[in-house]
This record gives C-alpha cells, sequence and structure tokens, in this order.
C-alpha cells in the first residue's frame, strides 16, 4: 500500500496513539473536577498547552484546544465578529478551504457585514496587488490560509500583514494553519489568530487549537460550562490533546529531518512523472511551496478515473480536499487559479507524510505513468 493521501489525513504515530489510550484508560478524569487524580489530568493538559504554545512561539494563555481545523477555523471568524457593533468589511480568499470559505459565504450580503472575495494568483497564492486594494480602514477581520491545501502554494503571511498594518490597521488577520502547522515555521508576529488541526500531522482525529493572541477582542464560540477561559466551553478531549502532544514532541525531536524526507521525496515523484507527456504542475513550481503537497494534471485522463485505477493497485491519490470529493462540479480553487478545461479535470494531489520513500515514489509515478497511457486511448477526440 502506497499512501499519498496525508493532507487528507495521516496515519497516527504510535507515541500518539499510546499516549491517548493512556489518557482513556488512566488518566480519564475530567480535568475541570476538584479532586486529586483529575487536578493531576488538568496538570499534564496544561503541560502540553505549554509545549504547544512554544511550538507555536506564543504563550499559554494564548491557546485553545477545539474539535479540530474547522471549528476553530469558524471560532476564529465568528469569535472575532461578535463583540463588533456596526456595519463590518471582511476579506478572506477565493481559495480558502470550505471551514473559512463557507463561513464568509454565510455572512455574505447579511445586513451589517461587507464581505469581499480576493482572487489568486497562476500559483495559488493570493493576489497582493488585489488584497491591498481591498483593505479599507473600516476593514474588521482578514483572513487567508497559510499553505493551500490543494496545490501546497504558501501565502506570505508577514507581507499580508504588514499590508494590513498599512491600510487597515483595526483588522485582525486570521490564517488557516492546518497545512502548514509542524511543516512550515510560523511567526506570533504575523497573524492574530491561527488554526491547526492534529490529524494532519499524525495525532488522533477531533482535536485541534486556535492560537488568539493576546489583546484581540475575541467572543470565543462554544457556550456552556465556561472551560478554556469561557471562550470555549466543553469537557476536555484528554485523550486527543495528549494524543497530539506525544505527536509534536516527535515532530519536534525530528522536524528536520522529516521535511527534507518529504520535499525530497516530493522532488523525486515530479521528476518521475515529468517523463509523461503532457503533464503540468498545478500551483508553485515543486522546488517552491510546501514540502508535502504535489499538484498535477495529466491532461486526457480524469482525475477521479486516476484515482479509482490506482486505488486498485492499493495507491492513494486525491483529486483534492477530502471536503469536497463528493461534491459535484468545477473545483473552486483550481477555477480561482485560472484552471480550466482538461487541465482542470486531469488535476490529481498527491500529499507526502515523513514516511514516504523513495522507492514509493518511483512505484507510484510507474503504475501513473502505465495508466495514463492506457486511459489515453479511450480519450475523446
Amino acid at each position: 500500500m502506497i499512501y499519498l493521501d496525508n493532507s487528507a489525513t495521516t496515519r497516527v504515530l504510535p507515541e500518539a496513539a499510546n499516549a491517548a489510550f493512556r489518557a482513556m484508560t488512566e488518566q480519564f478524569y475530567n480535568p475541570a473536577s476538584a479532586y486529586k487524580p483529575a487536578v493531576t489530568t488538568e496538570k499534564t493538559v496544561e503541560f502540553a498547552r505549554a509545549r504547544l504554545s512554544a511550538a507555536l512561539a506564543c504563550t499559554a494563555n494564548e491557546v485553545l484546544y477545539t474539535s479540530g481545523g474547522t471549528e476553530s477555523n469558524n471560532m476564529a471568524i465568528t469569535g472575532v465578529l461578535k463583540p463588533l457593533r456596526g456595519k463590518k468589511r471582511i476579506i478572506t480568499t477565493a481559495g480558502e478551504h470550505p471551514s473559512v470559505y463557507e463561513v464568509f459565504r454565510s455572512l455574505d450580503n447579511t445586513q451589517d457585514t461587507e464581505v469581499v472575495f480576493v482572487g489568486l494568483k497562476p500559483d495559488g497564492t493570493v493576489n497582493l496587488s488585489a488584497l491591498e486594494r481591498a483593505l479599507t480602514a473600516d476593514t474588521a477581520l482578514v483572513s487567508v490560509m497559510h499553505v493551500n491545501n490543494e496545490v501546497g502554494a504558501v501565502n506570505d503571511l508577514g507581507a499580508i500583514s504588514a499590508l494590513i498594518k498599512k491600510y487597515a490597521p483595526a483588522a485582525v488577520l486570521h490564517s488557516d494553519g492546518v497545512q502548514a502547522f509542524c511543516k512550515l515555521p510560523f511567526s506570533r508576529n504575523a497573524a492574530d489568530l491561527y488554526s491547526i488541526s492534529a490529524h494532519k500531522f499524525h495525532a488522533p482525529k477531533g482535536v485541534g487549537a486556535l492560537y488568539v493572541k493576546n489583546g484581540v477582542k475575541f467572543a470565543g464560540g462554544q457556550i456552556g460550562g465556561g472551560q478554556e477561559k469561557n471562550l470555549r466551553s466543553g469537557t476536555l478531549n484528554v485523550p486527543g490533546i495528549l494524543g497530539l502532544d506525544a505527536a509534536l514532541e516527535q515532530y519536534q525531536a525530528n522536524q528536520a529531518e522529516w521535511i527534507a524526507n518529504m520535499r525530497a521525496c516530493k522532488l523525486r515523484l515530479w521528476e518521475n512523472l515529468s517523463t509523461i507527456t503532457d503533464v503540468l504542475v498545478n500551483g508553485p513550481v515543486p522546488e517552491d511551496g510546501a514540502p508535502h503537497i504535489l499538484n498535477v494534471s495529466f491532461t486526457g485522463v480524469r482525475g477521479e478515473v486516476l484515482v479509482n485505477a490506482l486505488s486498485e493497485r492499493e495507491i492513494y491519490v486525491s483529486t483534492g480536499s477530502a471536503c469536497s470529493t463528493h461534491k459535484k462540479g468545477q473545483n473552486r480553487i483550481h477555477a480561482a487559479m485560472g484552471l480550466s478545461g482538461t487541465r482542470a479535470e486531469g488535476a490529481l494531489r498527491f500529499s507526502l507524510s515523513p514516511f514516504s520513500t523513495m522507492a514509493e515514489m518511483d512505484l507510484a509515478a510507474e503504475a501513473l505513468e502505465e495508466q495514463v497511457t492506457f486511459l489515453r486511448r479511450f480519450q475523446r477526440r
């Protein structure tokens, strides 16, 4: 089996699974309770929070645990907007993950909110000139993802932050860091809010976090028992949190080696695929962009047909975001980049992990060449 869909989810590390198992069987106490074992569990959670905040270069009280990237993104947007009064102008890009894009779309044309969608450049990054033109003094919120989950384009948060400070100093910047965390450095000065999801870096599903910079007016999300500084109520997912912590510890111990391996495998895969005729890279050139994502079009063959053909060989890739797999119609991110026709139809996303190997890159490319050559015989003329 060759798994090349790590942007959808990752295999949980044994260390993370073991930590979650111990939390379920030994440290199963509610950390909000007052007796000694529960207090010990709470201290363990706070130790994990300290490690995560160090990885984000922030303080522990700036980190809120959530159920994952979707909740973090939703809460970041609504939590910033709730305290505001009057007409609000908010800006995002045409290439955001649905957990950001659909929230903005739901707010579009409401009585008190003006929503602006900024376009993408052909490489998948936000069009900074268009963003600059969109920024106004009454802009309240800007949300731009750090790494595009479809094509691996990396947005320059520092440059975006500088534009906001210049043209919309009252606005806050949120960034969806789900595909970037652990793979790219993050500076707390580059964004006011930053979302992460544990299952993208080999921790369990159902847990994530949101960084909220001190001083940001933020109303939080779920209302209830007052957990997480009364900003996100609900009993903490201790198994998920400790699984996240264990995976993060492993990533930190091996980060340079793991990132280098992903990038090397990505380049090897592209080197192999580039020998196939009529193959095109979508997004940044392979040497640039995130180390783990490569998006390629095989013109003349539909991407979903290739996904199914490769699946028969236990090689698992995708046509894009798992959240959009069962939605019919044109890929929104591809369209925003200007991709259309056979190029858009033939796109595949390969997303690697630290445990991908050169041999897998060779075998996957060999299988792809066979399938593309075979399927092109039946393409319509």
